[in-house]
C-alpha cells in the first residue's frame, strides 16, 4: 500500500478470537514470533536492514497475520509456553504458523516454547 494510503472498508476475522472486524482500526498487525531479544544470541547478528525485513516479511502469508487488537496486545511479545489464543479452535493454525515463521529466520525455540507445543 502507497504512503498515505487506508483501507476504507471491508470485513475480516480475526482468526485467534473469532471476532468479525469491519472497522480496520481495530486490527493490529501480529508478528508470527518475536525478533530476536536484545542479549538473546541471535540478537548480535541482526542488524537494522535484517530487523526491518523481518517487520515487514510479506514473503510467507503466515508470518504477518491481522487479529484484533484486544488480541495483539494480550499476545505481546510472549512465545506458546505463555500465551495462545484465545479461541481453542485457533490453537493448531497458531502453532503451525509460529514454527513456519521461528526457522524462515533462523529463530530457535527455548525448551518451555517446545515442551508448549508438544503439548
Amino acid at each position: 500500500m502507497a504512503a498515505g494510503c487506508k483501507l476504507s472498508g471491508g470485513e475480516w476475522i480475526s482468526y485467534c478470537d473469532g471476532q468479525e472486524v469491519t472497522d480496520p482500526g481495530k486490527l493490529d498487525i501480529d508478528h508470527m514470533a518475536r525478533s530476536p531479544r536484545p542479549g538473546a544470541p541471535a540478537a548480535g547478528t541482526w542488524d537494522a536492514k535484517r530487523r526491518e525485513a523481518y517487520a515487514n516479511d510479506q514473503d510467507a502469508p503466515t508470518s504477518l497475520v491481522a487479529v484484533t487488537a484486544r488480541t495483539n496486545r494480550s499476545k505481546a511479545d510472549q512465545d506458546p509456553s505463555a500465551w495462545m489464543p484465545p479461541l481453542p479452535d485457533a490453537h493448531c493454525r497458531y502453532i503451525g504458523e509460529w514454527t513456519a515463521t521461528k526457522p524462515r529466520w533462523g529463530l530457535t525455540a527455548g525448551q518451555a516454547e517446545i515442551d508448549a507445543l508438544n503439548v
